[in-house]
């Protein structure tokens, strides 16, 4: 497995990433968010067109690199992220609601959760691409999965569930020593002398299993696009950093991009249908860049055209 990793890219590498990765991390929480504050919309998209500008940057290192066509896969890997990672926003909105989490303690429960997230990623990402190395037939296991998932995702478009009361944090509660009143502060707190979780240790438990309930669709479908670990890596990496900031910039403004998850629908069934009949249906990674960024697009402009309350009364 550590070959295959030192075969996509050299060691130095993959510790230049991680290394400028944390260094940002340190940077984002430890000096521009040392206190806790509700981000204005101002603050967040410049550090969401920080984020954009370094993966770009990162991207033209790629193309200069290693080549054009691991720079497309890149970028493709990249949008392809970037948008599935939106429905995770949805998400959140209606996972911080519920726990009435406020919004100046929302930047560090995303933080933790987006560190908790790189780790999963990155295992999820050796085990998909080991998988489809070593069994070539897992490529119709990851294809129909996203061609249903895609599916459902379609006929089942704007349907949510209470976070609060999905089954495991009701066992959670149960389970594990719980201080309501704990706050989003800390993640433990003392209660007549005994340690107990507060409300942020179960909503960060709670983002963790989100992404990673996301990530197994976002994975085998940049899997679709390339193979390379390092490229799949970086690419979820680089738009995994950036949720956070586009989060508190679209909060506000998600009942506006309502059409958006059938856009997302549309999109995972395309890359499931792709990987499936690969084989016999060679889509070049430039047109499936393209398809991405038409049906965003069209979403987008169709959400603003026929707004959802609007799609009600009709």
């Amino acid at each position: 497995m550590i070959q295959s990793l030192l075969n996509a890219a050299p060691w130095w590498a993959w510790l230049g990433f991680h290394l400028f990765v944390f260094a940002m991390l340190a940077l984002d929480l430890g000096v521009f968010n040392r206190k806790a504050h509700a981000p204005s919309i101002k603050e967040a998209t410049a550090w969401s067109a920080v984020w954009i500008s370094l993966a770009l940057v990162f991207n033209l290192l790629i193309f200069k690199a290693v080549g054009p066509q691991k720079g497309l896969e890149w970028l493709t890997g990249f949008l392809l992220e970037k948008s599935l990672s939106v429905d995770n926003l949805f998400v959140f909105v209606l996972l911080f609601t519920s726990f009435k989490v406020a919004l100046r303690h929302q930047h560090k429960v995303l933080f933790w959760g987006v560190l908790g997230a790189l780790v999963m990623r990155a295992a999820m990402i050796l085990a998909g691409t080991a998988l489809l190395n070593q069994f070539s037939w897992m490529v119709y296991v990851f294809g129909g999965f996203l061609i249903f998932t895609g599916i459902k995702m379609l006929f089942f478009a704007g349907e949510k569930r209470d976070p609060a009361q999905h089954p495991a944090v009701r066992l959670f509660k149960r389970l594990v020593p719980f201080d309501e009143q704990g706050g989003h502060e800390q993640l433990f707190s003392l209660r007549n002398g005994r340690r107990c979780a507060t409300p942020m240790l179960l909503v960060l438990l709670s983002v963790e299993i989100t992404d990673l309930v996301f990530a197994v669709d976002s994975i085998p479908a940049v899997l679709a696009v390339t193979r390379d670990p390092f490229v799949v890596y970086t690419s979820n990496v680089f738009a995994i950093l950036g949720l956070r900031s586009l989060y508190f910039l679209l909060a506000k403004m998600m009942d506006r991009f309502h059409r958006l998850e059938a856009g997302l629908a549309v999109i995972l069934a395309f890359v499931g249908l792709k990987m499936t009949f690969a084989e016999w249906m060679k889509i070049s990674t430039a047109v499936s860049l393209l398809v991405i960024l038409g049906v965003l697009v069209v979403c987008v402009i169709l959400s603003l055209a026929w707004p959802a309350a609007a799609t009600e009364e009709d």
